[in-house]
């Protein structure tokens, strides 16, 4: 009958456990069973119990391992525990027990890769080393390794590993490399074996949601939050799962509740004014944004992409107010391509809601004055001057957005809506056959035939 050596406990379950809870190990902590004389004795002794999965050692590799092991405990003479067993590892027919010890003290230091590669010796010396499998795993899942890692793990369960970490840590391994059914199989083990784990709860319902099996990973969810109702990661995902089941009232009612606790991200305030904007409720989104601007203040990119949202569904009121409060609390972290967005978005704002000229002027200069090279921004302020009698002004702006090439097009045809305006028709013409030339249009080929008639009637 298989059974977990007693050694493991107190070597390995704090090292896999600190995996599970996404946190390192603490390499101080742990040196300090090295110095336990009754762990040690265990440690030889128990490793002879099943030689089917245990590297065999001879009387002399003991001895050579109860020296090694004492060293072990402190970090000054960790070094020289270290040089010793690479130097029992390496010799010929040297055990496989040295390898995988060795392995477990650059584990312990939180230096998985190091670890990952003497537990492969000690592998490769011993195939069927049962501990060397799970560790090897455990340290690939440590270094980001996830496809061997799922490999090393599946082969400690061949030869016997049956607890609730090995499978946990399979489950994640699959999640990693998006075989969710197969992680699915691993986690569903792992509660079984371990309910007290939320995290193999978790990652079941992650699992599920993958799968687009909704109402399962909400129903779990249920029970994780009843079990642990402080952590929100619980009520995010069954937020996310409602949303995967079209049943939006009851996501908004989840973030909500999240908020009111002071338990929502940024992330999920965005989600919940993206969900506001969804259904229409622009007011409502707005309020969410500005909450999570209040939450993220470091970055207020993505609040402007709200508020450009927001404009572009017509609330250029409330786009506005989005952006004077990313002026206010992070509009110095704003780049330069940022800046001049924000300042796009209040001119637009301003124009929609009719604001004194001298306002619409002064933030189209800031542009221009931040950007020379942007043309929309040159054509709006040439209009402006073109409508308050300063043609010539005007004039000179629209030949600088025409030198680019991007806006030469509309350069050229609001220019010469310009002087149609002031009854200079034959200077219009050849302006508008310009932009029809760069961009041909329907609408545009007809007001050019309206113009040459009255040109012609001016001559």
């Amino acid at each position: 009958m298989n059974r977990r050596l007693p050694w493991i406990a107190a070597a390995c379950a704090a090292a896999t456990a600190a995996i599970a809870a996404d946190g390192p190990p603490s390499p101080a902590d742990e040196l300090r069973v090295w110095r336990d004389p009754a762990f040690r004795r265990r440690l030889l002794d128990d490793a002879a119990v099943r030689t089917d999965v245990e590297p065999r050692m001879t009387e002399v590799e003991r001895a050579q391992m109860e020296k090694i092991l004492p060293l072990l405990g402190a970090p000054k003479t960790l070094p020289v525990g270290r040089r010793l067993l690479e130097q029992a590892a390496t010799a010929t027919n040297g055990c496989a027990a040295f390898d995988f010890m060795l392995g477990h003290t650059f584990f312990l230091a939180n230096e998985p890769e190091a670890a990952a590669a003497w537990y492969e010796r000690a592998t490769a010396k011993f195939s069927s080393f049962l501990r060397a499998w799970k560790q090897l795993g455990v340290a690939l899942v440590r270094a980001g390794r996830f496809d061997r890692a799922a490999a090393a793990l599946g082969r400690a369960i061949e030869l016997g590993a049956t607890d609730g970490t090995t499978y946990g840590l399979l489950g994640f391994a699959h999640m990693q490399t998006e075989r969710h059914a197969s992680a699915e199989t691993a986690y569903r083990l792992a509660v079984m074996l371990q309910p007290q784990v939320m995290d193999w709860r978790l990652g079941l319902a992650r699992c599920l949601f993958k799968q687009g099996r909704y109402a399962e990973a909400a129903a779990l969810c249920d029970e994780m939050i009843r079990m642990e109702p402080d952590r929100p990661e619980y009520r995010v995902l069954q937020a996310n799962a409602y949303l995967g089941m079209k049943q939006t009232a009851k996501a908004v009612e989840v973030y909500e509740q999240l908020d009111l606790v002071g338990q929502a991200t940024a992330e999920a305030l965005q989600t919940l004014g993206d969900i506001h904007v969804n259904d229409g409720y622009l007011d409502l989104a707005a309020d969410a944004y500005r909450r999570a601007l209040e939450k993220r203040a470091e970055a207020p990119e993505r609040a402007l992409r709200n508020a450009e949202v927001l404009a572009a569904r017509g609330a250029h009121d409330l786009a506005r107010e989005l952006a004077g409060r990313i002026r206010a609390v992070g509009g110095e972290r704003l780049d330069a391509a940022a800046r001049k967005r924000l300042l796009k978005l209040e001119a637009r704002a301003a124009a929609a809601r009719g604001a004194p000229a001298e306002e619409q002027v002064a933030l189209l200069q800031e542009i221009a004055a931040l950007d020379p090279l942007d043309g929309e921004a040159l054509i709006l302020l040439a209009q402006h001057h073109a409508g308050a009698g300063r043609l010539e002004e005007a004039v000179l702006l629209f030949e600088r957005a025409a030198a680019i090439e991007s806006s030469e097009a509309e350069a050229r045809l609001r220019h010469a809506q310009a002087l149609v305006r002031a009854a200079r028709y034959a200077e219009a013409v050849p302006l508008l056959k310009r932009a029809q030339e760069l961009r041909p249009r329907d609408d545009v080929a007809r007001y050019l035939e309206q113009v040459e008639r009255m040109a012609r009637a001016r001559r």
